[in-house]
């Protein structure tokens, strides 16, 4: 593995992120990884609003990274109500990711929940009064098929891979829906993705989509439930994206195609679409 994975970047908040050699993105916007966190999971999973309700709250984080989406929920969780249970279950196929955020200390903004997340990469378990917490490494498409087989469904949900062209096998139809099936009835699915491949996705594993903006990026990204109440409305612009051939998903039936024949099925499915191409529809909004 490349050394430069390893090297904190500093973002525009004050905090840092890692550059993945691999994917060739960093792990979080130039703009900020606490604030991501904070602005594109916290909040529109409403997890204050939670922690307020209830005595128990489940989070799960996909592509759980250097622990800032996490990190950002415990806080927020506790901040409001410190004797609320959480029972956490984070996917991440590097164990080494989140253990160098760790041993860098880039979670240090909170002590006692940087201590828990550096012990749960250490021991990819956590229990105590407050915090259960497991951490799951692998290929996120089989970890997930565990909890999915303990009937195990979580309050928020964080998708947080990196991007659909990078890596499209944590954003098909297949995969989301698993995912979909550890949501609970009244539980919210963030994204910082706003993909209209993803959200199609998203809409054919039953759920409503509502529309995030913040966290510096260009583009707004998703939350999305089984119960369309109260979801902050998609624009105009954004329903049209769903009628063109950039809404066509990606597909992966046996959960273990490569990254080449996800995007290969994908191109060809878009050549036979009739739908308007995208490039049609980006131009009608330019003007």
């Amino acid at each position: 593995m490349n050394d430069n994975w390893f090297i904190p970047q500093l973002t525009q908040d004050g905090s840092y992120t890692f550059f993945s050699e691999e994917f060739r993105e960093t792990f979080h916007s130039s703009f900020g990884a606490k604030q991501e966190a904070e602005v594109r999971y916290v909040k529109p999973c409403q997890l204050a609003r939670l922690a307020r309700q209830k005595s128990k709250i489940r989070l799960l984080d996909i592509c759980y990274g250097l622990g800032y989406n996490s990190a950002a929920a415990l806080e927020t969780i506790w901040s409001v109500n410190s004797q609320c249970r959480v029972e956490l279950i984070a996917l991440e196929l590097n164990a080494d990711v989140p253990r160098q955020a760790s041993e860098q200390k880039l979670l240090e903004r909170s002590p006692v929940i940087a201590e828990l997340l550096r012990e749960l990469s250490d021991k990819t378990f956590i229990g105590n009064d407050v915090l259960t917490a497991k951490l799951l490494l692998g290929d996120a498409r089989q970890t997930i098929q565990i909890i999915v087989n303990q009937s195990w469904q979580a309050d928020a949900v964080f998708l947080d891979p990196f991007s659909p062209p990078k890596c499209p096998q944590l954003w098909t139809v297949e995969f989301i829906a698993l995912v979909t099936c550890c949501l609970a009835p009244t539980g919210k699915l963030a994204t910082y993705s706003s993909s209209a491949a993803v959200r199609t996705a998203l809409t054919m594993a039953g759920l409503n989509l509502g529309s995030v903006t913040g966290a510096g990026r260009k583009s707004p990204g998703t939350v999305a439930a089984f119960e369309y109440k109260k979801l902050p409305p998609l624009t105009p612009k954004e329903r049209e994206h769903l009628q063109t051939r950039a809404a066509i998903p990606y597909r992966d039936p046996t959960l273990q195609a490569s990254f080449e024949q996800i995007v290969l099925n994908r191109r060809q499915e878009q050549k036979n679409s009739s739908l308007e191409p995208a490039s049609a529809w980006r131009k009608r909004w330019v003007k």
